[in-house]
């Protein structure tokens, strides 16, 4: 079992920036695919960005504002928020994908964070 802790979030004003973690403890290996989500009061779960094999891929609300990244091992993988908008708003979580699937649909992944607010305000 994979267990993933994110760390990060916090309130920051329109236009400013964070940098989110996730803490992978267990065996992760370097081929799973790690991604992040976000999930608004009243909304369901959106997918936010991946990276598998060195590649990455965004949604388009998030694009050429946020960066996923991550150390060799997968131990570590980070979420840089950028230009953040209210509409940014939400629980972003961390998840984890041993085997390929579609990388933006939540039932791709098999292991969960608990989650860490993200509150932008005007």
């Amino acid at each position: 079992q994979v267990q993933l802790v994110e760390s990060g979030g916090g309130l920051v004003q329109a236009g400013g920036s964070l940098r989110l973690s996730c803490a992978a403890s267990g065996r992760t290996f370097r081929s799973y695919v790690m991604g992040w989500f976000r999930q608004a009061p009243g909304k369901q779960r959106d997918f936010v960005a991946r990276m598998s094999g060195g590649s990455t891929y965004y949604a388009d609300s998030v694009k050429g504002r946020f960066t996923i990244s991550g150390d060799n091992g997968r131990n570590t993988v980070y979420l840089q928020m950028n230009s953040l908008k209210p509409e940014d708003t939400a629980v972003y979580y961390c998840a984890a994908a041993p085997f390929g699937g579609i990388d933006y649909l939540a039932r791709t992944y098999t292991y969960w964070g608990q989650g860490t607010q993200v509150t932008v305000s005007s």
